[in-house]
Formats: structure tokens, sequence, C-alpha cells
């Protein structure tokens, strides 16, 4: 009886399928100029596991090799060796072609630059994962006013992005990487180009994605106070895990 829900699919009345996995990698190893003299090694043997409705974070210095790994779990590139199985799909069985719509339905991506198309409003830019994805029109216009909402830019859905704060801007990409309901949302150093206090709101927005929709969330960066926010902290260095220890969560947020 009690007041609908505002967002169903994403209720996080999941603790049975909480210990499902969602990210599984055995042996992945990543290698450039394969065959030449100058042949790169950058990652060497990744075991990583992740729970579905997890919040992580992989932290490494720089030449670590934590782009590449997030490169590899966004499905924007394949493994030299190993195996990875990205919610219940064997990436290595998937074609070329089907990549792009692993990421377009799967993954929701956040990035340190924002990556929003210019010449388009916010609105449109949430909308445009999902008109990739086939959604009727209609809908797309509804659930992205409900995810620019939800991110707290409705009053600015029809602003372009040089409209926009840095902090605003970043709020609509959160809302684009929630277009289509993925599996998962992949965060590359997504407080990287703001001001510490915007970077606590976009965190607290990341907070509250993860406890109220039950998203799993892989954060990359290279703050330590912005691990020890997240449940479960992944140090790698020189391409391969070094460390995995415990975070604060949401307790260590404030």
């Amino acid at each position: 009886m009690g007041e609908e829900k505002k967002m169903s699919p994403s209720s996080p009345e999941i603790a049975p399928e909480g210990e499902k996995t969602i990210i599984s990698m055995r042996g992945i190893y990543k290698r450039f100029y394969i065959g030449q003299p100058n042949e790169l090694e950058i990652l060497k043997g990744i075991d990583l596991e992740v729970k579905k409705g997890a919040f992580l974070s992989i932290v490494g210095a720089s030449g670590s090799g934590k782009s590449t790994l997030m490169n590899i779990i966004g499905a924007l590139d394949r493994p030299t060796e190993g195996a990875y199985t990205l919610d219940g799909v064997e990436m290595h069985d998937v074609p070329d072609r089907g990549l792009s719509e692993i990421r377009n339905r799967k993954i929701g991506f956040v990035f340190q630059t924002f990556n929003l198309i210019p010449r388009t409003t916010a609105l449109s830019n949430v909308e445009l994962p999902m008109l990739y994805a086939g959604v009727p029109m209609l809908e797309r216009g509804r659930r992205a006013r409900e995810l620019l909402e939800l991110v707290g830019m409705g009053e600015r859905m029809k602003h372009m992005p040089n409209e926009l704060s840095g902090g605003q801007k970043q709020r609509v990409a959160i809302a684009r990487a929630m277009a289509n309901d993925p599996a998962i949302i992949l965060a590359d150093e997504p407080t990287g180009a703001l001001d510490s206090q915007t970077g606590r709101l976009v965190m607290d927005l990341f907070h509250t994605l993860h406890r109220e929709q039950g998203k799993t969330i892989v954060l990359i960066t290279h703050n330590p106070e912005l691990a020890a926010e997240t449940e479960e902290i992944i140090t790698i260095s020189d391409g391969q895990v070094i460390g995995r220890e415990k975070g604060g969560g949401a307790l260590a947020a404030h």
C-alpha cells in the first residue's frame, strides 16, 4: 500500500543474490607490441572477483596498470591471455561487434573529463545510450528526466554542457551512466577534475546509488581518501594485485 518506489529496477531486495559474482577474472595478462623488440607486458596474471552489489576501489600509482585493467573490465579492450566473465557472459566468446552492445547495456561509464556531447542538452546526453539500445522515444525521455531528477539536475535538463559547472556536468554523466540500468558503474577518477567540495557531492551520489539502487560500483582512483570510502580496496602495482583490504564504506565518507 505504501508509496511507489521511484525507480523500480533498482530496489536492493537482492540479499540472496548479493553473493552472485558479477566480475570474474582469472590469469589476466595484457601485452602490447607482441613479438616486437619493444613488447610490453602491462598486466601480469590478474585474478579478481567482484560480487554483485559491491562498491570497491582499484588503486595504484601511475603506470601500475589500473587504466589497462579498467579498459578490460569495461570491454573497451580484450586481454591477451586469461578468462573474463562479466555478469554471466564469457567475454572471450563475444565477437568484436558484440562488445559495444555489452558496454552499452551492462556498463555505465563515468570519466574524469565527463565526456558529454557539447551541443546537446543534458537531457539528450542522458537519452543517448538508450537511443543506441533501441529504447522508444517516450520511454527514453521519461527515464532521462527521472534520472536527472535523481542526481539533482531536474531544473537544468535543458542546459547545454557549457552552461553547467564541473560538478553539474559530472552529475549529468552519472545520470547517463545509469540510463540502461547497467550491471556495473565504472568510475575512472570521477572527482579528479573537481574541487574538494564538489567532489564530495559526487562521492555522496555514488554512495546513494550503491545504497538505494543496489548498484555494483568500481572506482578507479589514486586518492587513498576516496578509496577508504569503498567497501573493499584492491591495490595493484606493476600489473599485479598486491593487496586487498576492507575499506570503511559510507561510514568513512565524512
